[in-house]
């Protein structure tokens, strides 16, 4: 099918009652199929051409990965209005700066961040741009009335980098184009074979504004008539939840995601660290960790990594357990994808071959040069770094890399942090940090090269573990690299996690560098290792002091900062709590408290999963026939109800909740006769899990006990829809 832009794509790929999209926000669950995201895309359009926002015209889009990000997106470009997509973890600071450069007109906010006013800036939020709200703002309209251009801009993405100044990124219909088309043709191969399997549902992770994660969401799905899935928080058990529950096939993710489900999966199984079924096949690897597979769900097979550099030993690690680990490489100026691992021809250590139409070759110092049409023409407002990166119609990555004689591509580095020796040898920070992450009590390290009489010398700067000795690190470190590889000097970093880089998670080598050049050394100290409360715990993770009246938001905890406080606190308490308590929490002594409330049985176990099972059409049409005939006529026989403002259900939004003074048992089934027959049938009941005790935890209970409580339990979620 040619395409001139993406508009075409557009036409031709979202139109189809299957379900594109599914938004679980931790509250509630939200569905949109292809045809509704088009229609409520088209609306949106509309709106901006009301609002007079045309073409030319930039929009930013600032908010958390949610169906009507997509929504703006296809409604801007049917519009061939500018998006400017920000990192919903981005500060306000680095907004107003962005739309200063810009110059942007509109600012389309998600729930998760805090707006900014600015004079002559016009501020929306996404939410109401849902399909059950837009609809009713302007008529549907059937056709794009605008035509874009091949080299027209759909996208600036500015890039903040580890240690420069913002670059605008322009991103072309003919850029996007080159990288879906490839792949798509690709797809269309293998597609019949995948009909069993279908819907392909992909859990993202991803930020949209970021060009992996957009791909991964807006166009890749679609040629597959796949399920983009969003969900709220980094938690690994939530993930898990999130995979077996919906039934995901791949997760879209940071590398640093696999490494935190690989220890959430450690805890749990530990026979996930046996090594005997290492060399067997596949198959038999597959069945030897069942139990592993089990726990992710049976659809489950496959991690789509990038963003940043894969651990070859992570990779390792869940290709023995049989999942199949597949990354590319790419940078926001080519679109983002350069190579990609084929699914059935993946390569461990590489990052795969380049896509149909993209040319890469290796410069005489090891540099990464790209060529295609998917690459960027330049940056915004910024002819000068346009200049050094483009030499000789090649852009220059910045990365070094080899091609082995197949053409896979292994990254080794970035060029300008290779640290060169006084004996000329170079050496790659990944190189020295794999080594060193890997002896107990190191938390995370970068290694750095720092001169001295002009000659470049090894050093780590690391955080580290509560007990660890840094001079003992050394030690160790430098047992296991090679003699040109060893370490002059162990720093420790004064905070709980490295700086790094909120999208792609990339240490920001440039800032811990200048950090040592300053002559910050702390060796021999250690961290302290006072009394075990939970404001020492938290020290561990945050790197700082911690006590009591210490308020949470001045910790400055980001989102992985926030998963790593809650594995500590459930290795530490046995407790698992959602991260939404952290947020809930003002200070560290509440955070404590409502972690020393949770029941004990809450303590000892994994998030409990709201059933499904009585949402099935069989269960439905058996409460709703139990409901009409007995349930309901016997509630009007015991209690006399009296009801005031029916009316007012007529026009009632959704969701709601109703919240009865709860006088008795017969709540329920009292507000079930009272409701409207439309309403009464779509109400989910909520209940106390630890009125069924007995059934949830049968090990301290008698059997008679065990046998009433889980008979309760079943008849009581399917009538009630509990």
């Amino acid at each position: 099918m040619k395409r001139e832009t993406l508009l075409d794509f557009f036409d031709q790929r979202l139109r189809s009652d299957a379900e594109f999209c599914l938004h679980d926000d931790g509250y509630r669950v939200r569905r949109y199929s292809y045809n509704e995201i088009r229609l409520t895309a088209l609306n949106f359009g509309a709106r901006l051409t009301a609002a007079g926002i045309g073409p030319g015209d930039k929009i930013l889009i600032y908010s958390e990965n949610r169906p009507e990000w997509l929504v703006a997106f296809w409604g801007c470009l049917l519009r061939g209005v500018v998006v400017v997509p920000i990192d919903y973890r981005a500060s306000l600071d680095f907004v107003r700066r962005i739309r200063s450069l810009v110059e942007a007109r509109l600012l389309l906010v998600g729930n998760e961040v805090e707006s900014i006013s600015d004079p002559g800036l016009e501020v929306w939020s996404l939410a109401p741009l849902s399909k059950s709200n837009i609809a009713l703002d302007q008529p549907a309209q059937s056709e794009p009335i605008y035509t874009g251009a091949h080299d027209e801009t759909v996208e600036i993405i500015f890039t903040s980098g580890a240690t420069s100044d913002p670059k605008g990124v322009i991103i072309t219909h003919r850029n996007i184009l080159a990288n879906i088309v490839p792949v798509e043709r690709e797809v269309l191969k293998y597609r019949k074979f995948g009909r069993p399997f279908y819907p392909l549902r992909f859990l993202n992770l991803l930020p949209l504004s970021h060009m992996f994660g957009q791909a991964l969401a807006t166009f890749i799905p679609p040629m597959l008539q796949g399920v983009s899935v969003f969900m709220r928080g980094y938690s690994p058990s939530a993930i898990v939840q999130q995979i077996r529950s919906r039934r995901v096939s791949v997760l879209v993710c940071v590398p640093k995601i696999l490494d935190v489900l690989r220890e959430h999966v450690l805890r749990i199984i530990p026979e996930a660290a046996d090594l005997s079924a290492a060399s067997q096949h596949v198959t038999r690897r597959w069945w030897h960790y069942r139990s592993i597979h089990r726990l992710f769900g049976i659809k489950f097979w496959c991690f789509v990594v990038g963003a940043a550099p894969l651990d070859p030993d992570l990779e390792a690690f869940w290709s023995r357990l049989g999942f199949l680990v597949i990354q590319g490489y790419g940078l926001t100026e080519t679109a983002p994808i350069v190579t990609l691992n084929h699914p059935f021809k993946t390569q461990q250590g590489t990052v795969g071959t380049p896509i149909t139409g993209v040319e890469v070759k290796i410069a005489d110092d090891g540099e990464v040069l790209i060529k295609g049409e998917n690459v960027t023409s330049g940056y915004f407002g910024a002819e000068t770094d346009a200049t050094a990166a483009f030499r000789d119609g090649w852009f220059h990555s910045g990365d070094l890399g080899v091609l082995d004689e197949a053409g896979r591509l292994k990254i080794l580095g970035r060029k300008k942090e290779v640290i060169v020796t006084p004996e000329g040898l170079n050496i790659f920070p990944e190189d020295v940090e794999r080594v060193v992450d890997k002896i107990p009590g190191v938390k995370e390290s970068a290694a750095i090269g720092l001169s001295s009489d002009g000659e470049e010398r090894v050093h780590a700067v690391v955080v580290l573990e509560a007990s660890a000795d840094p001079a003992r690190i050394t030690r160790s470190a430098n047992r296991l690299l090679s003699d040109h590889q060893r370490l002059r000097n162990v720093m420790v970093w004064p905070g709980n996690r490295l700086p790094r880089t909120e999208g792609t998670q990339k240490i920001k080598r440039g800032e811990v560098k200048r950090w040592a050049e300053e002559g910050v050394t702390t060796i021999g100290s250690k961290i302290n290792t006072a009394e075990r409360n939970f404001s020492s715990i938290l020290e561990r993770v945050t790197g700082g002091t911690v006590s009591r009246d210490t308020p949470l938001n001045e910790l400055g905890l980001t989102s992985l900062d926030r998963v790593e406080l809650l594995m500590v606190i459930e290795n530490e308490f046995d407790a698992t709590i959602d991260e939404n308590t952290v947020s809930e929490a003002a200070t560290v002594g509440d955070l404590e408290a409502l972690v020393n409330s949770l029941p004990v049985a809450s303590q000892t176990s994994e998030p409990f999963a709201v059933p499904q099972w009585n949402q099935s059409t069989m269960v439905r049409v058996i409460r709703r026939v139990c409901l009409g005939l007995w349930l309901l006529p016997l509630t009007r026989l015991f209690a006399w109800i009296r009801v005031d403002g029916l009316e007012h259900m007529n026009t009632i939004g959704e969701p709601v909740v109703f919240a009865s003074n709860h006088q008795s048992y017969m709540d329920t089934p009292v507000i079930l006769a009272t409701l409207p027959s439309t309403i009464r049938y779509r109400v989910a009941t909520a209940m106390a899990k630890e009125f069924f005790a007995a059934h949830f935890h049968p090990t301290s209970h008698g059997r008679l006990a065990r046998l009433n409580s889980s008979f309760l339990y079943y008849l009581s979620t399917a009538l009630f829809n509990a």
